[in-house]
């Protein structure tokens, strides 16, 4: 009852393209893939400018790690 099978996914299509018209899903097709382009070069420019970056802030941090048992606690 949950699932969808092929047949009511055409007709969603179909309802979709009557509505929408293919202009403007040609549009936001369009849209979508230049944003989509948009944030793949972003990502790409910000990884080239990272690795420099963190090779000029080294931190060390200095401290002692002690052990708790969660099992007897409980």
């Amino acid at each position: 009852m949950g699932s969808f099978s092929i047949t009511h996914w055409l007709i969603l299509l179909v309802v979709v393209v009557v509505v929408f018209g293919t202009a403007k899903l040609k549009n936001a097709g369009k849209d979508l893939g230049a944003a989509v382009k948009g944030f793949k070069d972003a990502v790409k420019t910000d990884d080239d400018k990272a690795p420099s970056a963190s090779l000029e802030q080294s931190r060390t941090i200095d401290g002692q790690a002690q052990r708790t048992d969660q099992r007897d606690k409980v």
